[in-house]
């Protein structure tokens, strides 16, 4: 299925890009979440008409996701778990451990958009994580993930 861009889409294109993508994938995803529509003559025209309040808009969240990036960079984060005295936790430390987290610090970050490379975290330390605020900001910040016996 061929579908218009609304908004730059990691992997896949930027805004105004008309791509060819699975149809599952354009149809739960890209067209729900609102960042594609089929590419139709129509919705063509439609988007050439809206294009640079589409412009704007992306512009207006980039700015708003580099203000709050600058905000985490760096940030030391610290979790604590019930742990063995070897360091290996009971359970794990998932993204949305870490997302509560960064809530009681005051940050709204959907746990979506934390980025675990290895999963979840299963012993004590400090672990870097990477957390992606926008298609084009992407943030490093360090869990301490501390046990308690």
């Amino acid at each position: 299925m061929q579908v218009i861009l609304l908004e730059k889409v990691v992997n896949l294109g930027g805004l105004g890009d008309v791509v060819r993508v699975r149809d599952g994938f354009a149809r739960n995803f890209l067209i729900p979440q609102g960042k594609a529509k089929r590419a139709t003559r129509e919705n063509l025209a439609e988007f050439e008409q809206r294009r640079a309040e589409l412009e704007k808009s992306q512009s207006d969240q980039l700015a708003a996701a580099q203000e709050k990036a600058a905000k985490l960079e760096g940030l030391m984060l610290q979790i604590t778990q019930k742990a063995g005295v070897d360091g290996k936790l009971f359970g794990s430390v998932t993204n949305a451990d870490v997302s509560e987290a960064l809530k009681t610090q005051g940050f709204d970050i959907p746990k979506a958009a934390i980025r675990m490379p290895q999963g979840p975290l299963k012993n004590v330390g400090d672990h870097p994580l990477k957390v992606a605020l926008h298609a084009d900001v992407v943030v490093s910040i360090t869990v301490s993930v501390l046990g308690e016996q």
